[in-house]
């Protein structure tokens, strides 16, 4: 080959691996993406709050971060994933009340401890439950709902997303404010419950406010008060429960981020600013807020004792009314 073609062939070669090299180069500096891992399906309320604050926390990181649905054995499964990551504060796991501080309580074994095997990093948010009722019933809020049910013959049949889950402790704080006896009528998830509710196969429900916003207002269901310290922005009209005159019903179920234990303290407390950063947003807070929740950030120490205080409490609750698992 004449030395012209030769040094022009070395030359391209040269250039096609420098382009190579340098393609190689711009991927491997791609920032690693985040996982927001929810123990939930698609579409549920911890899933929406994950997607409203993912996009903004990337922007914060420096890091694309992704919304990764983990559901099933009762949020089970979206821990161990958590755990079997590294830990780095490359996967995080938003979840609610339910698995982080009542299945410790409510099942004899499960496959985490929270306090061994999970570091808090941040509230996210709290939702207030709300009990409502068929738009045909006749009562006008909450008091005269139970006033209602204490005068019949037979227990009123109350559903709920589950045994152990909010909505059904919260039936039994009722119970104990009250010492009106429901029938408890526990469904494999809200939508289920929602859904009977609005045919008339059930009287009551208490749930999520955010869950429950668009029924609501759609006419479908009628709000008859909020189990919460204040009113709710979104339903300024509707009584808590405490205003009723019926006093104890405490069920405010919060989502919030935890990493895995072994993740670097520094690390956690840069998550921890960022998430803060995030919900602090006009446009973050004003999206959550309007979804019926109320933007809640936190230092980790907080969250920590949150879980404490809630742990004692709700185990308390199961243990005095011998709730068992299905």
């Amino acid at each position: 080959m004449p030395a012209a073609r030769r040094n022009a062939s070395l030359a391209l070669a040269a250039g096609l691996l420098a382009a190579g090299l340098l393609a190689a180069g711009t991927v491997s500096a791609q920032p690693k993406t985040i996982r927001i891992v929810v123990s939930f399906t698609a579409g549920g309320p911890v899933d929406t709050v994950a997607r409203i604050v993912a996009e903004p926390l990337g922007r914060e990181l420096g890091r694309p971060v992704l919304v990764d649905n983990k559901p099933g054995a009762n949020a089970a499964l979206g821990a161990l994933e958590v755990l079997r990551a590294d830990p780095d504060g490359g996967t995080l796991w938003l979840t609610s009340v339910g698995a982080a501080a009542i299945n410790p309580a409510l099942y004899a074994k499960l496959p985490y401890d929270m306090a061994r095997d999970f570091a808090p990093v941040s509230l996210v948010v709290g939702n207030e439950e709300l009990l409502v009722a068929h738009p045909s019933d006749l009562a006008a809020d909450a008091a005269g709902f139970v006033a209602n049910a204490r005068r019949q013959s037979r227990p009123v049949a109350m559903a709920s997303s589950g045994v152990g889950s909010i909505p059904h402790l919260a039936i039994e704080q009722l119970h104990e404010a009250t010492g009106v006896a429901f029938l408890h009528v526990p469904y494999k998830g809200a939508s289920q419950a929602v859904a009977d509710l609005m045919g008339g196969e059930v009287a009551g429900f208490f749930g999520d406010l955010p869950g429950l916003l668009g029924p609501v207002r759609a006419g479908k269901l009628k709000a008859l008060g909020l189990a919460a310290a204040h009113r709710h922005p979104a339903l300024p009209a509707i009584a808590t429960l405490e205003e009723q005159g019926i006093h104890g019903v405490d069920t405010r179920n919060w989502y919030a981020v935890f990493v895995a234990a072994r993740t670097p303290a520094g690390t956690v407390d840069s998550l921890a600013r960022a998430l803060r950063a995030v919900l602090e947003s006009p446009a973050v807070r004003e999206r959550l807020q309007q979804a019926g929740a109320d933007p809640s950030p936190s230092t980790p120490e907080a969250l920590a004792a949150l879980l404490r205080r809630d742990g004692e409490k709700w185990a308390r609750l199961i243990q005095a009314h011998q709730i068992r698992p299905e």
